[in-house]
């Protein structure tokens, strides 16, 4: 069957499987759209109001569904506005499939109207990139973009099509598909060398983090920790896991981390890290965070093995075969004095805040018991990203979205859009600041257009939070571009929108709120008033350790 590109290309989107996909028309991939408009019954295509939001739409829809995003636009400035959304995906280790349209074969390389080289661009922040010269090409081009963006460790891919390419015929067959890799045989004298450590050790300690959730091994992680008697900390990426509510659950690790997950990393002597990169964020001072401990480190990227810890036993391959290869063969093991000392600590992690206070711990908190576990959450980056890994209690996997590895602000909306979407529809969260919420609020026209029932939690405290507590900290309180001043009235934005809104002052006012229930046909936003001198606690300044914690709670000043 002759077919063309364009063609070719939403075959291969239907045929692996993808339901919908995001993105922006422009005249270099007309012929997609005018194919995406006669498969319309077959595949589903939501416009975004900016290709950066289109992209992180994507990566939210992969975040939940585990499946890779897909985000089309078009040459020139739409394939430059993806560059965050996909350096976003790529440092976070999501699958994503971006198709950029190009001018034809014939006029590459000679600066044509919206020609850009996003090869080129992108080349640090993606897993590979293809640019298609030929049509007969495209088929095996596209299979192995979604086999490459979804097998190893999973990250994006870009597939740069010519105007030209889109428009030529050729036979396509549909039959080409990339078989899994074969999964990496760790060998039994690693196995047995780990199972030594393990043995010896009195104060184990798990690491955990989005690699856990990439291999679906959660289950393996809950039976390692009950198995050894083993707190389990937890990076950002890797936050739901586990349930918090699972006892030996200490939360979130590293610079904001919990207080009884950073000190029981201090005091373990053994730390089994699965899935994680041991970011600077995470780690502070390196020599202090392995000073009394050894590492196993067990991950698929062989990279990142050795890149920023030195480990004592390397596992690299499938977290989840590795770690049911090793609970064969472990032992059951009570560490009951261990299991005491992590106990005081959680303690202190206790919040000892008033409820009536209207503090972002308590708005969290509350939300957190009013809406169903399975709700997915998406954040921006700041001070409410930090507050709401502290306070929101993730009892599913795949519920949180958050920028990591990027910090990316202006993620949040539109990734709470691509949850909503590959979540069904269901009820979606999105807790933001007024800075990151007014880097990306145009795609607030997407939610409403799309009627998607996304209860945006705005912590309004007036000021860029996260940088101004840097400068409170560590720059004498000069606050340099950090006062915003803005006038902004977000509900009335979010009318003007075709949303709806309401400015909450007090806890008893978001209970109000809550009581009427989660919006059902399209976004409402709570512009919730607090205090521009809240910060984050604890917090481990940057290099330090846990000698160096900050422990001032929010809310103690109340007291």
């Amino acid at each position: 069957m002759n077919c063309s590109g364009a063609q070719i290309l939403v075959e291969e989107l239907i045929k692996h499987g993808v339901k919908t996909v995001f993105g922006y028309p422009g005249g270099a991939v007309l012929d997609i759209y005018d194919e995406l408009y006669r498969n319309a019954h077959r595949i589903e295509h939501i416009i975004s109001a900016h290709e950066q939001g289109a992209a992180h739409a994507a990566d939210g829809y992969a975040r939940v569904t585990g499946k890779p995003g897909v985000v089309i636009a078009t040459s020139g400035p739409g394939a430059t506005n993806l560059v965050t959304g996909i350096a976003n995906a790529y440092l976070d280790s999501i699958p994503m499939v971006a198709i950029t349209g190009n001018v034809a074969v014939s006029l590459l390389g000679r600066d044509s109207f919206q020609e850009v080289d996003i090869i080129g661009i992108t080349q640090p922040i993606v897993k590979h990139s293809y640019i298609v010269r030929k049509v007969e090409e495209l088929e095996f081009v596209l299979s192995e973009a979604f086999w490459l963006a979804s097998t190893g460790r999973k990250g994006p891919v870009l597939v740069d099509i010519p105007k030209s390419v889109q428009k030529e015929l050729c036979e396509y067959p549909g039959s080409r598909r990339h078989s899994s890799p074969p999964s990496s045989q760790v060998s039994d004298l690693d196995l047995t060398e780990a199972l030594k450590f393990i043995a010896n050790s009195k104060r184990p300690y798990i690491y955990c983090g989005g690699g856990v959730l990439a291999a679906e091994a959660e289950e393996e992680i809950v039976s390692l920790s009950q198995r050894l008697s083993a707190p389990v900390g937890l990076s950002m990426m890797g936050l739901t896991a586990i349930p918090a509510s699972y006892p030996l659950n200490l939360g979130m690790s590293g610079m904001h981390g919990k207080y009884a997950a950073s000190m029981a990393q201090s005091k373990a002597d053994l730390i089994l890290a699965v899935g994680v990169r041991f970011s600077d964020r995470a780690t502070g001072n390196v020599a202090e965070y392995t000073k009394n401990c050894t590492v196993i480190h067990i991950d698929i990227d062989e990279a990142e093995i050795g890149k920023n810890i030195t480990s004592v036993v390397e596992l690299c391959g499938d977290a989840k075969a590795i770690l049911q290869k090793l609970l064969e063969k472990l032992p059951l093991a009570r560490q009951e004095e261990w299991l005491e000392t992590v106990a005081a600590y959680r303690k202190k992690d206790e919040c000892r805040e008033k409820e009536l206070y209207f503090t972002p711990g308590n708005i969290l908190r509350y939300i957190a018991n009013a809406v169903p576990p399975e709700t997915v959450v998406a954040t921006d980056v700041g001070q409410h990203q930090m507050w709401t890994m502290q306070h929101y209690r993730f009892e599913r996997t795949r519920t949180l979205l958050t920028s990591g590895g990027l910090g990316a602000m202006g993620f949040g909306l539109g990734a709470s859009i691509g949850g909503c979407v590959g979540n069904e529809k269901n009820p979606t969260l999105l807790f933001t600041g007024d800075g990151s919420f007014g880097m990306n609020l145009n795609e607030l026209a997407t939610a409403v257009s799309q009627q998607l029932p996304i209860l945006i939690v705005l912590f309004n405290n007036g000021v860029l939070g996260m940088v101004r507590q840097w400068q409170y900290m560590f720059y004498e309180e000069r606050y340099s571009s950090t006062t915003l001043g803005r006038k902004t009235d977000f509900v009335q934005l979010a009318k003007a929108f075709g949303a709806d809104g309401k400015t909450i002052h007090s806890m008893d006012e978001l209970k109000q709120a809550f009581s009427q229930g989660f919006p059902s046909d399209g976004p409402f936003l709570l512009d919730c008033r607090i205090d521009g001198n809240e910060r984050v606690y604890p917090m481990i300044p940057p290099g330090g350790s846990v000698k160096d914690m900050m422990m001032q709670q929010g809310g103690e000043a109340h007291e």
